[in-house]
């Protein structure tokens, strides 16, 4: 699927995103299923023009659901009721909520929730949110370390050469900072074909939870499965940000991945 990066915005042969919510590792982009152009830009009615941005959306939200890693809220106010998503939140019916600005999408189709929305706004996040509840925080942000896939209880050896490391150290090593570096580790997600690039979390065994530094994000042209073993060398870059609080500690860009056919030693108890 070609993409376009537009100020800020991903244009995807289905509609136009922001980076955040595209570098979202649950983010589906074949579920943008609109009808395109033969460039691949998205295609609009001659009588119609693209949307432009709203503002915030407050209001009280009247249905809620969650799929796919998004919660998507029917907010009323004034009379009229408005779709929106927000990466997943803890929302109740009956709340008084106030929504960050973001894209309108218009004949949004949602394969996990098999229905299609005549218009919804996909928005950064919740401002303020009142009645019921405490005021709620996303369970996953992208790119930041609430990302992380959770800790595998895996060991992988570590790659051979001078410019091998294991994931926890990546960390802490300030010097590595645009430096080419190899890391071998098991791929425990993937999110392929966003900003013309696929997505690969890693990891080896090393790191915690806790300190935040057992997973490893990685971009590539390549495309490994889920499972599979593999050496990756790439350039490090710290303190990677995509704007809209999707930031990287660290994260290795335009790696070469090279699968294995090893399975990890189970970690000892």
């Amino acid at each position: 699927m070609k993409s376009y990066l537009v100020s800020g915005m991903l244009l995807l042969a289905g509609g136009i995103v922001s980076i955040a919510w595209a570098a979202h590792p649950g983010f589906d982009s074949s579920t943008f299923n609109q009808a395109t152009s033969a460039t691949g830009a998205p295609a609009m009615p001659a009588d119609k023009k693209p949307e432009e941005p709203p503002g915030p959306l407050s209001g009280k939200v009247v249905q809620t659901m969650d799929s796919g890693g998004y919660t998507y809220l029917l907010i009323e106010s004034k009379g009229e009721r408005r779709w929106a998503a927000v990466n997943s939140a803890d929302v109740k019916v009956g709340q008084q909520v106030t929504l960050k600005p973001g894209s309108t999408m218009v004949n949004f189709t949602s394969k996990a929730l098999n229905r299609t929305f005549d218009r919804i706004v996909f928005s950064e996040g919740i401002v303020e949110q009142k009645g019921g509840a405490k005021s709620a925080t996303p369970k996953i942000t992208s790119g930041s370390a609430g990302a992380a896939v959770p800790f595998s209880k895996i060991t992988v050896e570590k790659a051979a050469g001078p410019n091998a490391y294991r994931i926890a150290d990546l960390y802490t090593n300030q010097k590595l900072n645009g430096k080419k570096i190899t890391v071998r580790g098991k791929v425990v997600k993937v999110s392929s074909g966003i900003m013309d690039r696929n997505w690969i979390h890693l990891q080896d065994g090393t790191g915690s939870p806790q300190k935040k530094n057992h997973n490893l994000v990685v971009t590539s042209k390549d495309l490994p499965d889920v499972g599979d073993i593999v050496t990756i060398t790439g350039t490090l870059i710290r303190n990677k940000d995509f704007g809209s609080g999707y930031k990287y500690d660290v994260i290795v860009e335009k790696a070469k991945v090279v699968k294995e056919t090893a399975e990890p030693k189970p970690a000892t108890p």
